[in-house]
């Protein structure tokens, strides 16, 4: 977070955007995706100074709870100034991560699943009936996924390495009962790089102008990078700006341009902090 804020600041980008105060996510948010007990269960946790939540991986201190409740309505005060036209497009430099978590509880580094409960909220807040979900990020979206795998009005598509953490991405995981088709899956090997997650997201965008969705989401992880120290695929800098494109170019087709990213991952802190400032010049653009 660090090197992102101090990159957009010496880019000048930092002046050049509409900051959007955080307040904390109201529960009743969180209820919308996740089992309603829930972020009780991780107030207490954390509380406690239990480090990791019951419900899974997830690490954690005593500040976590009241960070993730701020990252995640930090997205949903995205939501809101783009609805009212007060900004064009976004993104939320936000940790923790979110497209993990699960109805029932956190996984990996994921708290709440931020992107989740911004899709939930601007079909209930703002009246909105579809909304896609663009997943570039290394890992599978596999709570996303979860959330709404049966779900007809929420179009999820994931480009992730398989085999890797969490298992999960086939791409005969394509939905279930009203909900099937709407999910969409491309699994891509160790090594590959702008080629493939480009390919995959031809697919996406087409799929995505045939769902006409009202706003698009993208779980921007950019833990593909080739530099990434987590990752084992190979995107570049250019990658990254040309997926940032073509959302972007989607967005203006299909939803008069509301288009939100929200930061997954990213664990190689200088290349994070960069593509982060790219992604933002291309959606300004």
């Amino acid at each position: 977070m660090q090197a992102i804020a101090h990159e957009l600041e010496r880019s000048g980008l930092a002046k050049a955007v509409l900051s959007i105060p955080i307040a904390p996510v109201e529960l009743r948010w969180l209820a919308e995706v996740h089992d309603s007990a829930y972020p009780a269960l991780v107030a207490s946790t954390c509380k406690s100074g239990i480090p990791i939540l019951p419900t899974g991986d997830t690490n954690v201190c005593p500040a976590s709870y009241e960070i993730a409740l701020a990252a995640a309505g930090g997205v949903l005060g995205a939501c809101d100034a783009i609805m009212a036209q007060q900004a064009r497009n976004g993104f939320c430099a936000i940790r923790p991560p979110g497209h993990h978590a699960r109805i029932s509880g956190g996984m990996g580094f994921c708290v709440f699943n931020n992107i989740a409960v911004a899709a939930r909220y601007l079909q209930r807040q703002h009246g909105l009936a579809r909304i896609a979900i663009l997943d570039w990020d290394v890992h599978h979206g596999n709570g996303t996924q979860e959330i709404f795998y049966a779900d007809p009005s929420v179009l999820f598509a994931s480009s992730h390495l398989w085999p890797f953490y969490p298992g999960t991405g086939l791409a005969d995981e394509t939905g279930t009962g009203a909900g099937l088709g709407t999910t969409l899956n491309f699994p891509l090997d160790a090594g590959d790089g702008d080629d493939m997650i480009l390919e995959a997201f031809d697919t996406f965008c087409e799929a995505t102008i045939a769902f006409k969705p009202d706003f698009v989401l993208v779980s921007a992880g950019y833990d593909a990078h080739a530099q990434d120290k987590l990752g084992m695929l190979s995107v570049s800098d250019e990658g990254f700006r040309k997926l940032t494109r073509m959302v972007k170019d989607v967005a203006d087709s299909v939803c008069a341009g509301r288009l939100l990213l929200v930061l997954e991952g990213g664990y190689t802190p200088e290349v994070l902090a960069g593509n982060v400032r790219d992604s933002i010049a291309v959606m300004m653009g």
